[in-house]
């Protein structure tokens, strides 16, 4: 499902060639998980070969190469560089936490190993995918490891706040709420609730998804069980408790459509 997808930028200088193979590989092999873009330090028109190397794995490229400008706005889970000059002008671009740096001989350049100019765009597309396939691995063993290990202690710390509490139990019962709807909800300040909802994402209590620089959260799908079932079985149990904070959420005059931007963290 999209909410649950983890957005990745891929970069390199001209996007011409590496970062339109790894962002059409990402969203081939795993675009349940992942959704990819790509973008240039210094765009240059798509290479035909870049086209030929993807469709005769039965991918369709890209045909139009961006300038790394035209993302800058937009939060992306991973940003991956594909080579060192765009390693070095994209140090302050976009995801905190979740930067890599691959580097990945370009295509277009001829080199002594007497491949001719197909045969190099093959193999490099060849390398990039190994390393997706590498990379997605990975990435989703993570994800699921960290859902998979978390025990009873950290689920009942997480529940120990009381603004964390009716966080989650607002979101179980409304399946998915924006920053600015708990804000209104829970009658609060926005650095407040921001706080209390990073943490319950860190914890893997929560997942979010972004529309433009706005933000929702839902309960993490990934979830074991037993932890969903005391999340629902709570929510169920108790909602009257939480009955004025329902009102004021739903007598929100500019609640948000889910298909429009909200509120941003």
């Amino acid at each position: 499902m999209d909410s649950e997808k983890q957005r990745v930028l891929f970069l390199c200088t001209g996007n011409s060639a590496r970062s339109q193979m790894a962002e059409a590989l990402l969203n081939h092999h795993a675009s349940d998980y992942f959704e990819a873009y790509s973008a240039g330090t210094h765009p240059e028109s798509v290479h035909p070969l870049t086209l030929v190397a993807l469709k005769a794995h039965g991918i369709e490229g890209s045909r139009r190469s961006k300038h790394v400008d035209e993302l800058k706005d937009q939060h992306f889970d991973y940003v991956i560089t594909l080579c060192d000059h765009a390693t070095q002008e994209c140090k302050t671009l976009g995801a905190q936490d979740k930067k890599l740096e691959w580097s990945f001989s370009d295509p277009k350049e001829p080199r002594l190993d007497g491949l001719s100019d197909v045969e190099r765009f093959q193999a490099t597309l060849a390398e990039i995918n190994r390393r997706i396939n590498s990379f997605i691995s990975i990435e989703k063993n993570k994800t699921l490891a960290a859902c998979s290990s978390l025990s009873p202690l950290q689920l009942f710390k997480a529940l120990s706040d009381e603004l964390r509490l009716t966080c989650l139990m607002l979101i179980q019962y409304e399946g998915e709420l924006c920053v600015c709807e708990l804000m209104v909800a829970l009658e609060d300040e926005q650095p407040k609730v921001s706080r209390h909802l990073a943490l319950l994402k860190k914890s893997t209590l929560l997942i979010d998804r972004r529309l433009g620089q706005w933000v929702f959260y839902r309960i993490n799908p990934d979830l074991p069980a037993w932890a969903k079932s005391i999340l629902a079985q709570s929510c169920d149990a108790n909602i009257n408790l939480y009955g004025p904070s329902i009102k004021r959420l739903h007598a929100m005059g500019d609640r948000p459509a889910r298909t429009k931007s909200c509120c941003s963290t």
